[in-house]
């Protein structure tokens, strides 16, 4: 499989050593960056440019996740979010790991590595990577209204209204 990684300067210890574990697994890693510790490095685009090239892969048939860090993950996940076709999820232990996948086919996590040991973090990533979407109805019908919105701000109507 195929994983995008980005992260901040926080993230980036992190993403060296994920990237080891990822290639000795059989993955083939792509890093978005950032190459060099920079306190002030600007997190946005490395992950937006992960959370593209996920996309793009998917459309291609080609099978890839994608990983970002920051310090507590959040902003990298609104980063990566506002890609068309992301659904990056916020992760913090192997269960929400787990249900990023099978309940929300997300094909980013996003995770806080201040937050977390880096055995931690393997453990949600080799999580997060194994789980496969459930296929269930429901959450395929949720997904799309997501996607719908998304694309176009199509929502169901109000059951109030």
């Amino acid at each position: 499989m195929r994983i995008h990684i980005a992260t901040d300067h926080a993230g980036l210890d992190f993403s060296t050593q994920l990237q080891d574990h990822l290639r000795s697994a059989g993955h083939e890693v792509v890093d978005h960056g950032p190459v060099e510790y920079d306190a002030l490095d600007d997190y946005p685009a490395f992950c937006i440019r992960a959370a593209q090239a996920v996309v793009t892969d998917q459309a291609e048939g080609i099978e890839t996740l994608g990983v970002v860090f920051g310090g507590s993950g959040n902003g990298e996940q609104i980063a990566a979010n506002k890609v068309e076709g992301v659904r990056a999820a916020l992760v913090w232990n192997t269960s929400t790991a787990e249900l990023a996948r099978e309940h929300n086919d997300a094909n980013v996590i996003s995770i806080g590595a201040r937050q977390h040991t880096f055995d931690e973090v393997i453990s949600f990533i080799d999580t997060f990577i194994a789980t496969p979407f459930s296929q269930e109805e429901r959450h395929i019908r949720r997904i799309g209204q997501i996607a719908a919105f998304e694309h176009d701000g199509s929502l169901l109507p109000d059951p109030r209204a």
